[in-house]
């Protein structure tokens, strides 16, 4: 038994209270907010028509023109103030009140700094943010303990509103707060993303309920806990088949446009040293881009069931991590330090502990092969197909291996499998 896990059963039972973990929703955030208070209306303002301003190529421009005047003299700040409303002035996130303030606040945000950067695509990209945008962007993520890019936690678990609030938690009833370019794949690829960690939660509480069943013991109720992992486990998959099998979302509108928004600056050809943060740092800094390895799901499913995956995989998933809220990380760490399920199972002897642990992993192997076929749709044979139209690529572009990379800039598919295989072989052979 490892170490880490030796005192902890004087602690007290595990639960999700205490990591800003919803009942209802998982790792979702119930019920964002859909507006700042009116102080942060120039942000909402170039946030709600932030399509349409990418697509004109006039984002950069609006922020351009404002980050000029801040370096202008007093007087000049003074005689744009009342002309330049409908641009980005800078604000101080001091005024935000509370968590959900802070989680809008964040992704408007982001939404507008992914913008600013890949307007004019991975050809030409900005490299320097300037400070009206970067200084608040990097002081609402540090009171979060996010790192100042576009992550997982703003994209979808921020991202989602009911049309009807009383109407149920499915994608006809659903709709994104801030939006890139790409329409409806755009609303689709967010949307059922959020159902897929929607479809999680029994799986979240069924870690909780084994965990405790564990520590009591309860065979009966750990039996059942497994039962519910493994159909959850099952259900996100049927979720993430809306991403194609009811074709949500367009693969090449995924790949030329959606995919650029979520890259980021460390591991991409297109910023090899990163993005300036103006009035932050006098050097690039370098974040990776977002990906479903910042999903806090998988993390603890893996954590709980005893997987353990490859050097190199496995310090690309703790790296994304540092890219969760903190207390949902910090719900990983405590499922990790918990009496050890595998080493439960090998002792116990039972047959039918064995048999339902050995299903949840079958299914998690089952979604994760149903996850490569998806990236391999709208990221391998998509790049393919752009690379032979050539659409909108000038000369030398194809060389860069953005079609083998994901937006975390991991060598996508070779870390999707290994993450696959390594699952696959945690299962457990019954005693001869």
């Amino acid at each position: 038994m490892e170490p880490h896990r030796q005192d902890w059963k004087i602690a007290t039972a595990l639960s999700l209270g205490r990591y800003h973990i919803s009942e209802d929703y998982g790792f979702l955030l119930p019920n964002p907010l859909k507006e700042l208070p009116d102080h942060y209306r120039p942000w909402m303002e170039i946030a709600k028509k932030l399509p349409q301003l990418i697509e004109s190529h006039q984002l950069q421009a609006q922020v351009d023109k404002i980050a000029a005047a801040l370096t202008a003299s007093p007087l000049f700040q003074l005689s744009l103030c009342g002309l330049l409303l409908d641009q980005m002035p800078l604000l101080d996130c001091q005024l935000l009140k509370g968590y959900r303030e802070q989680r809008l606040a964040r992704l408007v945000l982001s939404f507008i700094a992914m913008g600013y950067v890949w307007q004019e695509g991975e050809t030409q990209p900005r490299e320097v943010l300037p400070r009206n945008l970067a200084m608040p962007f990097v002081e609402v993520s540090r009171m979060l303990g996010l790192p100042p890019i576009l992550v997982h936690s703003d994209m979808v678990l921020t991202n989602w509103t009911k049309k009807n609030p009383q109407g149920p938690l499915e994608i006809g009833n659903l709709e994104t707060i801030i939006a890139f370019p790409g329409g409806e794949s755009l609303r689709g690829f967010i949307l059922v993303t959020a159902l897929v960690e929607k479809a999680a939660v029994p799986g979240i509480k069924a870690v909780v309920q084994a965990v405790n069943a564990i520590l009591q013991p309860s065979q009966d109720a750990l039996l059942q806990a497994l039962q519910d992992l493994s159909l959850s486990i099952q259900d996100m998959t049927r979720a993430l088949g809306q991403m194609h099998g009811l074709d949500y979302v367009d693969p090449d509108i995924f790949y030329a446009v959606i995919r650029v928004f979520l890259s980021g600056w460390k591991d991409n050809p297109a910023m090899p040293t990163g993005l300036k943060y103006e009035g932050v740092s006098e050097e690039p800094l370098q974040y990776s881009g977002g990906s479903a390895a910042q999903s806090t799901v998988l993390h603890v499913f893996d954590e709980f069931l005893g997987v353990r995956h490859g050097k190199e995989s496995a310090d690309f998933l703790h790296r994304m991590r540092d890219y969760m809220p903190p207390s949902h990380k910090a719900f990983i760490e405590e499922v990790r330090a918990a009496p050890a399920l595998r080493d439960f199972i090998l002792s116990s002897g039972h047959d039918h502990f064995l048999a339902a642990y050995n299903r949840c992993l079958e299914v998690l192997v089952e979604l994760r092969s149903y996850h490569i076929t998806i990236v391999t749709k709208y990221l391998i044979t998509a790049a393919a197909r752009a690379k032979g139209r050539r659409l909108n690529q000038p000369p030398g572009l194809a060389e860069l291996p953005q079609a083998c990379r994901g937006t975390g800039g991991t060598a996508v598919l070779t870390f999707l499998k290994s993450v696959r295989d390594k699952t696959l072989e945690t299962i457990l052979h019954p005693r001869g």
